[in-house]
């Protein structure tokens, strides 16, 4: 008995430690802020879960988000996915730089371009 105690922990202090992953710093829950005008912030939650396959999903601007893809590249990580307000498509693409996550929407039925900028929530 004492000598399979012995073993098991023979074995336990020398089997090689799985590699860890850092978390990506791109992932979680962000306040993206959308403020046009300085009196009057307009702040709206954003979620990505990033999947190891490179697919994105979560929400942004209270849609659920479609067909969402990230990559780490060139020394930097960046996402691109679609969300839509029911009546057409809103198409995002933000890079992290620093703790902050720059990006922009378009909505062609709307016809705009969006910059917007985003930190930890």
């Amino acid at each position: 008995m004492i000598v399979r105690r012995m073993l098991l922990l023979a074995i336990v202090l020398t089997a090689p430690l799985a590699a860890v992953e850092p978390a990506n710093p791109l992932a979680g829950r962000w306040v993206v802020d959308l403020t046009t005008d300085p009196a009057k912030p307009y702040l709206k939650s954003m979620e990505l879960r990033l999947a190891a396959d490179g697919s994105v999903a979560g929400s942004f601007y209270d849609s659920t988000i479609e067909g969402g893809q990230w990559k780490t590249d060139r020394g930097r990580t960046c996402v691109s996915f679609r969300t839509s307000d029911g009546v057409g498509p809103y198409h995002s693409s933000a890079c992290l730089r620093g703790g902050v996550i720059e990006g922009q929407t378009w909505a062609e039925h709307r016809t705009f371009l969006f910059n917007w900028n985003a930190t930890r929530g």
